[in-house]
Formats: structure tokens, sequence, C-alpha cells
């Protein structure tokens, strides 16, 4: 169910919140750097905990081909230190509690699981280039080996 309204060539929407030890981030700290920008829908939920871990194991080798890592949930800055404590995370994860940036990204919406359709975050990521332009989006993502799709999509760009 791909619901963002954004696709491969739009300007990325600008956005400021703040991590899990309470930093500001904006979108223009990244200027000059190619972002993985990846929503997930909760902490510690098995497929996400696949998510940040795979992209956590495969971490220095996004780094060495020029990324920066940015995780995105509603979850609080508590739950986002727990999550990073726990399994080690070698990147930021930005609090969204009022899903200002998730719903700018066109990423909340229905979802199905286990036969009932809600409302929630559509895990969805976004490959943003040095100028702020959405390289590409991958809405199909790969929880257990996502870290090598991205490169795989990457090296097809």
């Amino acid at each position: 169910m791909t619901i963002t309204h954004l696709k491969e060539g739009d300007k990325a929407p600008a956005f400021e919140g703040i991590d899990q030890d309470g930093n500001t981030i904006k979108l223009e700290d990244y200027k000059g750097k190619k972002l993985i920008l990846f929503f997930y829908p909760k902490d510690n939920t098995p497929g996400c905990t696949a998510e940040v871990c795979n992209l956590r194991d495969h971490y220095q080798e996004l780094k060495d081909k020029g990324f920066e890592l940015l995780g995105v949930s509603a979850d609080t800055a508590r739950k986002h230190q727990n999550f990073i404590k726990k399994f080690d995370l070698p990147f930021p994860l930005l609090v969204d509690t009022e899903k200002e940036t998730i719903k700018t990204y066109g990423i909340w919406g229905p979802k199905k699981f286990m036969g009932r359709v809600f409302d929630g975050i559509n895990r969805t990521t976004f490959i943003i280039d040095e100028n702020g332009i959405i390289e590409k989006v991958i809405t199909k993502v790969k929880t257990k080996t996502h870290a090598i799709q991205i490169l795989e999509e990457m090296a097809a760009v």
C-alpha cells in the first residue's frame, strides 16, 4: 500500500525535530551529504528491530559509500534511547510523536495487518542526494536485508 505523494526527482520536504538525546536535527544539516531517511512503525517490534539491526550491521559499508542514516518513528525520546542502547545503533532516531515529519513525507495512512486495516506509519525509505533531491523511494522495504536493498537500488540509479 503505497501512499506517499513524493517521488524520485522531487525536492525532499524540509523537516526539523529532535533526536533521542534532544539534539535538533534538520534536513539542511545533511546538505552536501547523501541521506538514508527511513521511516519505521515502532521501536522494539520484530520487523523494525530486524530493519535497524541490518542497517547497523552494514553501517560502515553505507558510510563508506557516503551515506548518513536517520530513522524516524512516532516513538518518544526515551523509547528511542532504550532501542539504541539495546541494539547498539550507531545512527540517530528522530522523535516524531506529533507525526509532523511522518505526515509531511506522506507515509501516515491506511495499513493492513492480520486482515485488519488501520492508520499507521507505512515503512518507507527515502534516499536523498547532496542537494536535497529524492533519488529513490523504497516502499517495499525488506527488513532483514534493507542495507543490501538500498545499495542495490542505488547501484541501479
